[in-house]
């Protein structure tokens, strides 16, 4: 199903496909961009969740949600990490896991993004992630985050040649697509994910956004899950409870009890301790949100061998 841009007697519409025979329709009342780049059709207008990205006319991030998005991206990874003062971000192109990452400590964050129009109108537009002028100094490397217009497979190839090594990997991609022509499902196959915990330094941590956990669009979830139980010794989910969207997170070597250890680190946070205290993420919300989903595990256990 492709996705479909209209014009209506209230405005723009956007349909927006959810999974077979389902969509949702944004009505978008005030239209800010409205462009092609060289790789995606970009559209950013005012919606009922305040400024709006789409990309391919399919919903990125909203003023209302976008926090609650972003720091189930990257909160746990951050907590899971032994330490963060390196980062890599692969996508993400608004720019909050950045922000969020430079705040819990990072002292280099390499943001890799291939399409730099949208990076730009982004922060352009959006009231959320890089304003101008932090964007103007990322692409100039001067700070923290070193922003890189570059394909993400590339940049990981230069990274291994260099032998540079990453406390935190964040892949931040539109979802798994079931078209084997998307050219962003390499950065979701089982050979990008190796490579990527290749990159890490002791004690750190790959995470990427792993799909929906709904049962009308969960096979991308249950096809990265498996991927992460068997690339790493430790995974652990996140499920955002106020989006619809779950989370994964890998460390090659094993904790006995993950969850323990990330409510521990935030726990010192939350009392004064350097890192970056998050408004939606709190240790109950650790506890519960870390339990796959029942139809994911049990795909996972159904494909172990007996």
């Amino acid at each position: 199903m492709s996705p479909v841009s209209t014009e209506s007697s209230t405005g723009t519409e956007i349909v927006e496909p959810l999974a077979d025979g389902m969509t949702r329709t944004w009505q978008v009342d005030d239209v800010v961009v409205d462009t092609t780049t060289a790789f995606q059709h970009v559209l950013i207008g005012r919606t009922a969740q305040g400024l709006t990205l789409f990309c391919d006319d399919e919903r990125q991030s909203a003023d209302a949600t976008q926090l609650v998005y972003h720091e189930a991206l990257a909160v746990p990874p951050l907590l899971l990490a032994d330490r963060v003062e390196s980062v890599l971000i692969i996508g993400s192109s608004e720019g909050v896991a950045s922000a969020m990452a430079v705040a819990h400590g990072a002292e280099l964050v390499d943001h890799v993004d291939i399409d730099a129009e949208t990076v730009r109108l982004c922060a352009q537009h959006l009231p959320y992630g890089y304003t101008e002028a932090e964007l103007t100094a990322a692409e100039a490397h001067e700070g923290p985050v070193r922003m890189h217009y570059r394909d993400g497979f590339d940049f990981l190839a230069t990274a291994e040649s260099a032998g540079t090594r990453y406390d935190v990997v964040l892949i931040d991609l539109p979802d798994e697509s079931e078209d084997p022509e998307a050219q962003h499902n390499r950065l979701y196959e089982a050979d990008f994910l190796r490579r990527c915990a290749q990159l890490l330094a002791p004690g750190g941590v790959v995470t990427c956004q792993g799909g929906c956990p709904t049962m009308w669009r969960n096979r991308t979830l249950v096809t990265a899950w498996r991927r992460f139980t068997e690339a790493f010794s430790t995974a652990v989910y996140y499920g955002s409870d106020e989006h619809e969207w779950a989370f994964l997170s890998g460390r090659i070597d094993r904790i006995d009890d993950a969850v323990t250890t990330m409510q521990g680190r935030l726990a010192g946070i939350t009392a004064g301790g350097a890192g970056y205290l998050p408004e939606s993420i709190d240790a109950e919300a650790l506890q519960g949100n870390t339990v796959p989903p029942h139809a994911v595990r049990a795909s996972v256990r159904a494909s172990s061998p007996q």
